[in-house]
């Protein structure tokens, strides 16, 4: 028997000179691949041991996908500007949504999967959804297939897939913890990013952007409308105002000190984010937003003064020139008067045209064919040539009007229930302000989508569509809570057996 203490083991073994000589031979090849395919496929290569282990962590636990979708939603519209379309970053969210689903299969492979929880009125109502989407395949204004697949996943297929995933993954009131600490994180950090781009200057990759041709919609009067690292200043504005709602009503509520702090900062950044982009539609969010909460609280004085404030500021924009010299409060000012904005007046322009066109055509022109957008795959389309704006004429003209009143009956239905629920069913104090900020921020964004197509696009879409798979779960969550509270537990303790299988 050897003696243990003879043998070359771990990295002694490396010594060897056949060892050595593999080692020269990799680096060469290495090398060698950097010189002919350029660095991007060297640098998959690096990464590739991250995401393996990053997959092999999700067949462990599989709601990890759907948190790294959340994340991922932040960076996937801002990656290109500096990578190029080497990466279809666009279909990361849909591969994470199945490898969840895959995950989620082969974790339960032999006891089988509990598809019961999934098993609610808003899964059907995404199953419809998305089967109607679907049967616009075969509409017979639509020529582009390649169109309707790239459309369609903002539309319907994120919704479709998101939903019944965070109801049967997302079962404990952690999950909802993390989803807003996340969000909060981003908030903070996309804020950050656009001072920077406001106060010191874009960098190198932002510049060819904006000298590409985003410096027509980005650079007003000389003025920039800060758009960080997501897609425009329209989703930035958007989702910095989704945060402000989100963010301020916690802080309001919540009774502990450290998330007072964290929420009331990410509130704060979500304000000077949206002021600093420029987008005007950004504005509703706070305001129907803020709101929709007070109507919540059922507190009649808490709803008398929100009134008041909210009429004050109503005052403010549209009957005072107050901190007019401000930029950002005239470009905001311009909202309140319609008559004087000549894009609005264009706005209605296009809808009448729209009217005409839509009016043989009950089910629209087709997933993908109508908009700016639309021009990269039907160019010389007629839709493609009227510029929607609005998430609803876009839907209109897609989906033509009973598209419109199916998409409308499934939000009114999903925000009525969950109000309903909120107001009357959730008993736990802190579970109802996370659902009161959810829902107040979702009907911040119903209002803005009038304004900007911003419910379709990262990462608004994501963090809407999860709120309302969380609204569907808060009655399970109540429930839960009630017992943790009995035993003496933190129900929304991230410390204690955090992201649990």
């Amino acid at each position: 028997m050897k003696n243990p203490f003879e043998q070359n083991t771990g990295a002694l073994k490396l010594q060897h000179p056949i060892a050595i000589l593999l080692i020269i031979l990799a680096s060469l090849l290495m090398g060698k691949l950097m010189a002919i395919v350029g660095i991007p496929l060297i640098a998959i290569l690096i990464v590739l041991p991250l995401i393996i282990i990053f997959v092999n962590r999700v067949f462990l636990i599989p709601k990890i996908a759907l948190f790294a979708i959340q994340l991922a939603g932040y960076f996937i519209n801002g990656l290109p500007r500096y990578t190029g379309p080497v990466v279809p970053y666009g279909l990361a969210a849909d591969g994470l949504f199945i490898l969840a689903l895959i995950a989620l299969i082969f974790k339960y492979f032999y006891e089988g999967v509990d598809w019961k929880p999934m098993l609610k009125d808003i899964s059907l109502l995404a199953a419809i959804w998305m089967a109607w989407v679907f049967m616009e395949i075969f509409n017979p204004e639509a020529v582009s297939f390649e169109a309707w697949f790239a459309t369609m996943r903002g539309i319907a297929l994120y919704f479709f897939l998101g939903i019944p995933l965070i109801l049967l993954l997302m079962r404990n009131p952690k999950d909802l913890e993390i989803f807003f600490y996340i969000w909060g994180s981003m908030t903070i950090l996309v804020t950050l990013k656009g001072a920077v781009q406001l106060l010191i200057g874009l960098d190198f990759a932002e510049q060819k952007w904006m000298d590409a041709g985003a410096y027509e919609t980005h650079l007003l009067f000389g003025k920039l409308r800060v758009f960080s690292f997501l897609s425009d200043a329209g989703q930035f504005g958007a989702s910095q105002g989704h945060a402000l709602v989100m963010g301020g009503i916690i802080a309001y509520e919540t009774k502990s000190f450290k998330k007072k702090l964290f929420f009331g900062t990410v509130a704060v950044l979500g304000l000077y984010g949206m002021l600093i982009s420029g987008t005007r539609g950004a504005i509703a969010i706070p305001a129907l937003g803020f709101f929709s909460y007070l109507i919540l609280t059922k507190n009649v004085r808490l709803i008398s003064v929100g009134l008041v404030g909210g009429i004050a500021l109503y005052v403010f924009f549209a009957f005072t020139t107050i901190l007019q010299s401000n930029y950002q409060v005239a470009r905001f000012r311009t909202a309140f008067h319609p008559e004087q904005n000549a894009s609005f007046q264009v706005r209605l322009e296009n809808q009448r045209t729209l009217k005409a066109y839509l009016a043989s055509r009950p089910i629209g022109g087709g997933i993908g064919h109508a908009g700016v957008r639309a021009q990269k795959y039907v160019p010389n389309g007629f839709l493609a040539n009227i510029a929607t704006d609005s998430w609803y004429v876009l839907i209109w003209a897609e989906n033509g009007a009973i598209g419109l009143l199916l998409h409308f009956f499934i939000l009114f239905y999903i925000v009525i229930k969950s109000g309903f629920v909120i107001m009357f069913r959730i008993t736990d104090h802190e579970l109802k302000i996370r659902m009161m900020a959810i829902l107040s921020g979702i009907m911040g964004i119903l209002l803005a989508n009038y304004g900007n197509a911003v419910m379709g696009q990262f990462p608004t879409s994501i963090n809407v569509y999860y709120g309302m798979g969380f609204l569907f779960l808060s009655t399970y969550f109540d429930k839960i809570i009630r017992k943790k509270r009995e035993k003496g537990e933190d129900p929304f303790d991230l410390f204690s057996g955090l992201l649990k299988k």
